[in-house]
């Protein structure tokens, strides 16, 4: 483990949800919380100014919405991992949310340790999904999915794909298949053309529906 801790921003519109989230994600030794927004268009200028390593969302905030902000740090601040934390797991959230680029989607209800860990995976470039809205977006892209003729991918992109779904950086792809960072990410770029998708989270529920990977598969590390 790193001795420098993860850097996070929360934005919630509501302090006392704020105060206690911050409150357990600090007992994490590796996780420090940097600063904290009460809307969204606060949480756009704290990503700017501060460069967190992870920004913590709720999707229901004045001024800018959680979607909204995702879909912002992907244009402007894409070092940033975007984790969002909400009580919303309508399905129409959760498929904006994936589109929007989020790079997990974890619900209230969920425990401290779940959602400290998602904040661990969303660092280490992993897609942090409950199981629950995972099953939510399969069904959509399941949905979607004779909607449009897929390129099959070759074999090393179906290699990379199914390490995509493990959680490996593209640094770790590229050691376990022997081949370079720069390779990975043409390989990744590949995929996503093949799939018709735009992040890695909707690459992997994609190939799920599709039968390519098993879902057992997104939950190894």
């Amino acid at each position: 483990m790193s001795n420098t801790p993860i850097r996070v921003i929360l934005a919630d519109d509501h302090a006392v949800v704020r105060a206690g989230i911050r409150q357990f994600l600090e007992r994490a030794k590796d996780i420090a919380v940097v600063g904290e927004a009460d809307d969204g268009e606060q949480a756009q200028i704290m990503i700017q100014e501060l460069h967190p390593d992870v920004a913590v969302l709720d999707i229901q905030m004045p001024k800018a919405t959680g979607i909204e902000v995702t879909r912002w740090v992907r244009a402007n601040a894409r070092e940033t991992g975007v984790l969002i934390l909400t009580a919303y797991n309508d399905d129409p959230y959760v498929i904006a949310v994936l589109q929007a680029g989020a790079n997990g989607y974890v619900l209230k209800t969920a425990s401290p340790m779940e959602i400290i860990q998602a904040v661990r995976d969303v660092h280490e470039g992993k897609s942090a999904i409950q199981q629950a809205i995972a099953q939510k977006i399969v069904a959509f892209v399941t949905q979607q999915k004779n909607e449009a003729i897929i390129e099959a991918l070759t074999d090393r992109e179906m290699e990379v794909l199914v390490a995509l779904a493990k959680g490996l950086t593209n640094k770790a792809i590229a050691t376990q298949l022997g081949i370079s960072d720069r390779t990975v990410q043409g390989h990744i770029a590949h995929i996503f053309n093949k799939m018709g998708v735009s992040n890695r989270t909707e690459a992997v529920m994609r190939a799920v529906a599709l039968g390519w990977v098993p879902q057992a598969v997104i939950n190894q590390s």
